[in-house]
């Protein structure tokens, strides 16, 4: 096991070495052979259209990068392509100011969020940030549907809201000067089995001498009207039906109510729907206990008032009733019994602006149920948006009252609002490319339970502008195999290379192989590159600043000599493998500078006359401070470390921890900063002064030279490691055959020892009877 968990541990740290490494540059990753594939390829991407841009072995889709990238490369910012998304503004209709009691105004000339209508240009991977201002309008209208259970158990609270009309009108009228009001009943699907089983039954399903009316699915009582005494007369008229099981087909009348939107009488305002019952409900499948089949169509079948496909369709499924709620703007009050309060509960929190309310038994508290759940639905706007197309996403920020930020789920919404109080919204809307099928979408956002709603169009930006003066002509492109744009060659189908010079099914052969080899090397294109078409298009480095060029990728710009852990010491550029040094610096890091300052001594001397200034450093010539005396002395090391006790007496050795430790030469005496390299190649740094005694300050840490590129040594210990884990997994898997045969033969050993009784059971009888036929040796001849 042991084994096992050190291989498990190799693979581990392989593991962890991989996931640490950079994601890289998602422009060049993305291979991009035209401007407009660059541009969908991230926000972060331009192209340049520079004819002169590519180095030799630089591939068409190098001209896609990131800006700085592209700029350090040397492409001027004048010619890259680098295209913004932008919005206007259609329709930005201000939000309404107004008092109870002032002007009146007809429901659409009342706005609560603003802009209305907004046209987006939206780049890949850029979000468009769109502001919207929601304002709760004071004195908005109100349309209120009641739909009330009419089953024989709720006998009493009809006579309740026989009066409901006039009181509510009266109580509503404090909160808006525009209230109408409308009435609804159900009860049951007529064929259900367990409502009747006999023709009197249906005529008169209550028991006893109860008069009652027949059983309905949905009746459509009143229209929606500002006339409260009309409620009363026509609610007074309603007769109680019965159903012999509890859960009832609100479901159906729901359905109904918010889809027959002409028969109801809606307007676009505020939309309520007090749904009032003591009893459960039927959902989507409940409708084959009456043989009923077809789902629910989500369609208005009222005729003369009356839902007449009730036996034709199946009750609506929760998910089909949220739907049609949701696209006709009704917020829904469940005014139950305690007894059904963690039902409709569960119901409420699957649709989006509904309350529920405890009713009482007979309903005397149903007006103040119905205020304080509205205030508490108008107290909270949630926001919503239409599908949105393929590849776009979008992004919600709340600021609510109070100074109050929310981002996630809870951007899309604001609590506790008066009348009068303004929120605002910040949403980003991001494409990720662009659509298959098309260029241009719409979207619209809401607040839930209102009828206004922003309509976004949206546009996508798939194409640079440079695009619009590609030229097709016999002298480009090979011949006109493609179109010249955006300074590149964008070759027809089936062609490749830079000047689509080749056919794709000609690209590789010996031939053409050839001229990509190096002093006839076996290696294409140095191991650094593809040979396409007889040329060498060098590899991509997920590093934009690193790359490979060359005629045969020979060349590259990361694997010089460093310094200080620095490329070419962080004075000069690498080219071809090679430090270009800055001025004033020079050597193979470009580590060594030619600025004699530094070697002054108090005395305006050079390296105080005992040695020459090389890299800013003072090597001293005079034998007695000479490094190697110093490095003998501090570490240890070199051809008089023997006897360097003897002849080393004539100065005192101090040790430092680091170089800013030296003493610095703003003393009375001659001090001087020197710099040696020891026998192992590295640097060590000391300072000595000369006054009555000589001192030497000695760095006790030794600067050595760090490798020009470590991910090939990376990249060696990684590859040991996997090795290892390798050799420790056959070690282990060897091991446990071992283990197997010998605990097998162990086995088999026992086996053949054991001593088995072979004797019959006595009271074992075999199932098979042998019958011999009588008459079969007198039929043999």
């Amino acid at each position: 096991m042991d084994l096992k968990l050190l291989f498990i541990s190799a693979l581990l740290g392989v593991a962890c070495y991989s996931s640490a490494q950079p994601e890289g540059n998602e422009c060049i990753k993305a291979n991009a052979e035209s401007c407009g594939d660059c541009i969908q390829a991230g926000a972060k991407c331009g192209w340049c259209t520079d004819t002169d841009f590519l180095k030799q072995g630089e591939p068409t889709s190098a001209r896609c990068d990131e800006l700085d990238s592209l700029k350090k490369r040397g492409c001027m910012a004048t010619k890259i392509e680098n295209p913004r998304g932008s919005q206007r503004i259609l329709r930005n209709k201000p939000v309404t100011n107004r008092k109870k009691g002032g002007e009146k105004l007809k429901p659409e000339d009342i706005t609560q969020i603003q802009p209305q209508k907004l046209a987006l240009s939206l780049r890949s991977g850029e979000a468009q940030t769109i502001n919207l201002k929601f304002k709760r309008a004071e004195d908005y209208p109100i349309d209120l549907y009641y739909l009330m259970d009419l089953s024989y158990s709720m006998k009493d609270d009809l006579e309740n809201v026989k009066n409901l009309g006039t009181s509510l009108m009266l109580e509503m009228s404090k909160i808006t000067s525009d209230f109408r009001i409308g009435f609804g009943s159900f009860v049951e699907k007529t064929v259900m089995p367990y409502i009747s089983t006999t023709p009197a039954k249906l005529l008169n399903p209550c028991t006893g001498d109860q008069n009652c009316t027949s059983p309905f699915s949905y009746k459509n009582v009143l229209k929606l009207t500002s006339n409260g005494k009309q409620f009363n007369t026509l609610v007074g008229q309603q007769q109680i039906s019965g159903n012999l099981d509890s859960p009832e087909g609100g479901f159906d009348a729901i359905m109904q109510v918010a889809v027959c939107g002409e028969h109801i009488g809606w307007r676009n305002v505020t939309r309520l729907l007090v749904f009032s019952t003591d009893a459960g409900f039927h959902f989507a499948g409940d409708g084959k206990l009456g043989g009923i089949v077809l789902p629910n169509d989500g369609k208005c079948h009222l005729e003369n008032n009356m839902y007449t496909m009730s036996h034709h369709y199946d009750y609506p499924s929760i998910a089909h009733l949220v739907q049609k709620l949701s696209d006709n703007n009704i917020q829904t009050i469940f005014a139950v019994t305690e007894e059904f309060q963690p039902v409709y509960k569960e119901l409420k929190n699957l649709i989006p602006k509904s309350a529920v309310g405890t009713l009482s038994a007979n309903s005397s508290n149903v007006i103040n149920l119905i205020i304080d759940a509205y205030n508490s639905l108008s107290s909270e706007v949630i926001l919503e948006n239409s599908k949105l197309p393929e590849g776009v996403t979008i992004a919600y920020q709340s600021r609510c009252k109070n100074g109050l930020v929310s981002t996630g789920e809870d951007g899309r919404k604001c609590s506790n609002i008066s009348i009068g109080d303004e929120v605002s919204f910040s949403i980003n809307v991001t494409a990720q490319g662009c659509p298959k099928h098309s260029k241009s979408e719409s979207i619209k956002i809401r607040p839930l339970g209102f009828t206004e709603e922003v309509e976004i169009r949206l546009g996508f930006i798939c194409d640079c502008e440079c695009q619009k003066d590609g030229i097709v002509s016999k002298d480009l492109c090979h011949y006109g195999n493609g179109t010249f744009e955006c300074g590149a060659c964008r070759c027809k189908k089936g062609r490749v290379g830079r000047d689509c010079e080749c056919r794709r099914d000609e690209v590789s052969s010996e031939d053409l192989d050839r001229n990509c080899r190096k002093d006839n090397s076996t290696d294409l294109c140095s191991n650094n590159g593809e040979c396409v078409c007889g040329k060498c298009e060098c590899k991509k480095r997920d590093n934009p600043e690193e790359y490979y060029s060359g005629k045969y990728c020979e060349c590259d710009n990361f694997n010089c000599d460093r310094s200080n852990n620095k490329l070419c010491g962080g004075h000069g550029r690498c080219e071809c493998r090679v430090c270009v040094c800055d001025a004033n610096y020079t050597g193979s890091a470009c580590d060594c500078s030619l600025d004699t300052s530094t070697c002054l001594a108090s005395n305006n001397q050079i390296c105080n006359g005992r040695g020459i200034c090389e890299c800013g450093t003072c090597r001293c010539t005079d034998p007695k401070f000479q490094g190697p005396t110093w490095v003998v002395l501090s570490f240890g090391t070199g051809e008089k470390k023997d006897t360097c006790e003897r002849d080393c007496n004539y100065f005192t050795l101090i040790k430092v921890k680091d170089r800013d430790k030296l003493p610095q030469p703003v003393q009375t005496f001659p001090l001087m900063h020197c710099k040696e390299r020891d026998a192992n190649d590295c640097w060590f740094y000391y300072t000595y002064a000369v006054n009555n005694n000589t001192e030497v300050h000695v760095v006790e840490t030794l600067e050595c030279p760090a490798g020009p590129d470590i991910i090939p040594i990376v990249a060696g210990v990684v590859a040991g490691i996997v090795l290892i884990g390798l050799a420790l997994l056959l070690i282990w898997k060897l091991l446990m055959i071992i283990h197997d045969r010998r605990e097998f033969a162990k086995f088999e050993k026992e086996k053949m020892n054991a001593k088995w009784d072979t004797g019959e059971n006595p009271i074992y009888k075999s199932a098979v009877t042998t019958v011999v036929n009588p008459k079969y040796e007198e039929n043999i001849s």
